[in-house]
């Protein structure tokens, strides 16, 4: 389930092992066709990936691809709006778990947080949570943090932290606007390090993901988690042997 404690003795194994244990690989396109969910099944297993990052239907397929491996399968739920009703975030959550996904990476309403309806944010969290933990499945909280001001990022941060929020996560990637290193610090100094920072949308090099994990993140969804991690082989083992020693399930900071 956690990036593994990968010392940097031996440069490409260990860099890749260890950054790549960070990384939930993503596609949500939504024309994926079936032999491209199998690719991505096939890298994350290849280079060790935290997850597979897909949407609803394709769950099914993913788990035959990824059974027997370590890799996990993460659904998306109420995506990429948020604004799906809470109990149909929650059926849509366990049905996904039910259908082998461990991780749900849910939109929460951002409608209703902008309109400081808190009661309705803890609702929509909470349900989804609950249904998640009672199956054993983490539960990260997309905030898309390119709708929202400072004071917004942090009544949601704290909310989905109080509603039992594994992750808080920076965006859908279909957004006006993805990760910035000044978000993720944000999102890292409100939920402490007990819960997780997952990075997420226009992470697409070696340097900007360095950028966000030095800035918080414990986690980092992209779709172009290869060249990320070919990037790093290249570079020394400095920035690695701080990175190894972290749990992606949540913070450990």
């Amino acid at each position: 389930m956690g990036a593994s404690r990968i010392s940097a003795l031996a440069p490409d194994a260990s860099i890749s092992n260890s950054i790549a244990s960070l990384i939930d690989h993503t596609l949500l396109r939504p024309d994926a066709l079936y032999e491209e969910i199998r690719k991505v099944c096939e890298e994350a297993k290849q280079f060790g990936f935290a997850s597979v990052c897909i949407n609803p239907a394709l769950v099914p397929l993913a788990s035959r691809f990824l059974a027997g491996s370590p890799v996990r399968v993460c659904a998306v739920v109420g995506f990429p709006l948020g604004a799906t009703l809470p109990e149909v975030k929650a059926f849509e959550a366990e049905a996904n778990i039910l259908n082998g996904a461990q991780e749900i990476d849910m939109v929460m309403n951002i409608g209703a947080l902008k309109s400081k309806d808190f009661v309705a944010v803890e609702r929509d969290i909470g349900l989804v949570a609950e249904v998640s933990h009672s199956r054993q499945a983490l539960c990260k909280v997309i905030i898309e943090t390119a709708y929202l001001s400072d004071e917004e990022k942090i009544s949601a941060c704290s909310l989905a932290k109080a509603k039992g929020a594994d992750f808080v996560k920076t965006s859908t990637g279909f957004g006006p606007g993805g990760a910035t290193a000044k978000d993720v610090a944000l999102m890292r100094s409100v939920v402490g390090e007990d819960t997780g920072v997952k990075a997420s949308g226009g992470i697409r090099d070696w340097k900007t993901f360095q950028e966000m994990v030095s800035s918080g993140a414990s986690r980092i969804g992209a779709s172009v988690s290869v060249k990320i991690v070919q990037e790093a082989k290249s570079q020394d083992a400095q920035f690695t042997t701080r990175v190894s020693g972290r749990d992606s399930r949540a913070g450990n900071y």
